[in-house]
C-alpha cells in the first residue's frame, strides 16, 4: 500500500526535530537572571518602606535587539547584488575562463558549479580561491558546487580525490559505511574549497523502467528501486557529508524515476504516473530528516500534479509540496536551466523569474553568458511588483541564512 509521503515526512522532521537549514529549532537553556533570583530572597529584617519613603523608581532602559547578520547583509546588499546571490553560474571544472570571470566578477554570482572535468585537488583549490575573490560581495561568499556522485557522474577525479563508485553499489554498503566514506570525499571537496555537493540522487527507479530510463537508471545513479532502499542511501550520504561541512542538495524533486527522456538533452519530457503524495517521495523527506541543505526541483513535467507547468515553474510543486506537504523552510534550486534542453522555449530571463515567483531560491545555469540577462530580469520584475520583490528578499534571506550556517557570510 502507498503511504502518504507528507504523514511520513511530518513524522520523520517530528523525530529528529531537524527539517534542514530554515526549518530548524534550537532550545537553549532556561535562565533566571540573578536580580530574579535576589528579589525572592531578601532577608526578612529588612523594612519595609513606609508612605512617606517611596522608593524612587528604577528605570529600566527599553532593550534593543541588534539587526541579525542577514539582516546586515540584505540591507548592504544592492537590489541587484540580491539578484545575484539567487544564480549559480556555470563555470569550466579546471577553473573559469576569461569570459567567464568577468561574468561571475561583474554579476556578482552568488554561486558557480564547475562544469566539465576538473584537474586535481590542488587545481581545483586554486580555481575555487579565484571563484571566491571575483564573486565575494559585502562579506558574503559565494557558493562553489560540483556534481560529486559517484560512478559516471563525478566531476573532480583528479589527483587528490577518491574515484567514487555509483550510487547502485553505494547502496549495497551498510548505512555507516557509506556515511564514513561520504565524509571522506566531503572532506576532499572542502580541502578543494568546494562547499556545496548537487548529491545525492533521491530518485526512485522501478526494476520494470531502469533500461528504459535515461537520466538514471541508464546512470546508475539511484540507491535503490524501492523508496526504502532509496531513501537509506540517501540519508547516510546527506550524513556523511555534513559531518566533512559540505552542502548537499537532494534531487530532483518530484523524481526522474519514471520518465524516459534526459530534460538535459531533450524536451517535452513527462511523468504520467506520480502524484501529489506519492511513496516514491519518502527519499526526498528522509533526506529532509537527515539534514540536506537544498531540494533540487525537477525540469520535467508531472501531468498528474501540474499538467500546465514544468516542475521549476510550478507553485504546486514547490510551495505546495515541498514547503507545504514537506514542511520545508530552506532553500529550493533548479536542476540546470540555463543550458538545458527542456527550457530552450522559455525566455531566458523566466526561467529565473518564474522559478522564484513560484516560491524557488537558487537558478542554475550552465552558460555564464545567460546569467545578466537572468539578473536583470530578477531586478526589472522586484522593481515592478511589489509581491515578486517580497519573495525575491525572501529568497535572498534564506540563501543567506545558509551560507552563514556554512561560514560563508562575515559580519563585523
Amino acid at each position: 500500500m502507498r503511504r502518504p509521503v507528507a504523514l511520513l515526512a511530518l513524522t520523520a522532521l517530528a523525530v529528529t526535530g531537524c527539517g534542514g537549514n530554515g526549518s530548524r529549532t534550537t532550545a537553549g537553556p532556561s535562565t533566571i537572571p540573578s536580580s530574579t533570583v535576589e528579589s525572592t530572597t531578601a532577608t526578612p529584617e529588612e523594612p519595609s518602606p513606609t508612605e512617606s519613603e517611596t522608593p524612587t523608581p528604577t528605570l529600566t532602559p527599553t532593550p534593543t535587539t541588534a539587526p541579525s547578520c542577514v539582516d546586515q547583509k540584505l540591507k548592504a546588499l544592492t537590489l541587484r547584488e540580491q539578484a545575484g546571490q539567487l544564480i549559480m553560474t556555470g563555470i569550466n571544472g579546471s577553473g573559469m575562463t576569461k569570459a567567464q570571470r568577468t561574468v561571475v566578477r561583474q554579476q556578482k554570482s552568488g554561486g558557480v558549479f564547475l562544469v566539465g572535468n576538473g584537474g586535481s585537488l590542488a587545481a581545483t583549490r586554486t580555481a575555487t580561491a579565484a571563484v571566491n575573490d571575483a564573486a565575494t560581495v559585502q562579506g558574503v561568499r559565494p557558493f562553489i558546487a560540483a556534481d560529486q556522485e559517484g560512478g559516471k557522474i563525478q566531476r573532480l577525479k583528479g589527483s587528490g580525490f577518491d574515484r567514487i563508485p555509483a550510487a547502485t553499489v553505494q547502496g549495497t554498503w551498510s548505512s555507516s559505511k557509506l556515511t564514513t566514506q561520504a565524509e571522506q570525499w566531503g572532506s576532499q571537496l572542502k580541502q578543494a574549497g568546494v562547499n556545496v555537493d548537487l548529491a545525492p540522487v533521491a530518485d526512485v527507479v522501478p526494476a520494470s523502467l531502469k533500461s528504459q530510463n535515461a537520466p538514471i537508471g541508464q546512470l546508475d545513479r539511484e540507491y535503490g528501486d524501492t523508496p526504502e532502499q532509496a531513501g537509506q542511501g540517501v540519508k547516510a550520504f546527506v550524513q556523511g557529508m555534513r559531518n566533512a561541512g559540505i552542502a548537499t542538495s537532494v534531487k530532483h524533486f518530484p523524481g526522474l524515476g519514471r520518465v524516459r527522456g534526459n530534460t538535459d538533452f531533450a524536451s517535452g519530457v513527462a511523468d504520467n504516473v506520480t502524484v501529489r503524495g506519492d511513496a516514491d517521495l519518502q527519499p526526498f523527506a528522509d533526506g529532509i530528516a537527515a539534514g540536506t541543505s537544498m531540494v533540487m526541483i525537477s525540469t520535467a513535467t508531472y501531468t498528474k500534479i501540474d499538467p500546465n507547468n514544468r516542475a521549476v515553474f510550478s507553485p504546486t510543486v514547490i510551495q505546495g509540496m515541498v514547503r507545504g506537504d514537506l514542511g520545508w523552510g530552506g532553500v529550493v534550486i533548479t536542476d540546470d536551466v540555463g543550458s538545458a534542453a527542456e527550457v530552450k522555449s522559455v525566455p531566458v530571463g523566466e526561467r529565473a523569474t518564474r522559478f522564484v515567483a513560484a516560491g524557488g531560491d537558487i537558478v542554475i545555469n550552465a552558460e555564464s553568458g545567460l546569467t545578466a540577462t537572468m539578473v536583470s530580469a530578477l531586478v526589472a520584475k522586484a522593481e515592478q511588483d511589489k509581491s515578486f520583490a517580497a519573495k525575491l528578499t525572501s529568497s535572498v534571506r534564506r540563501v543567506l541564512s545558509l551560507k552563514q550556517d556554512y561560514g560563508l557570510v562575515s559580519c563585523g
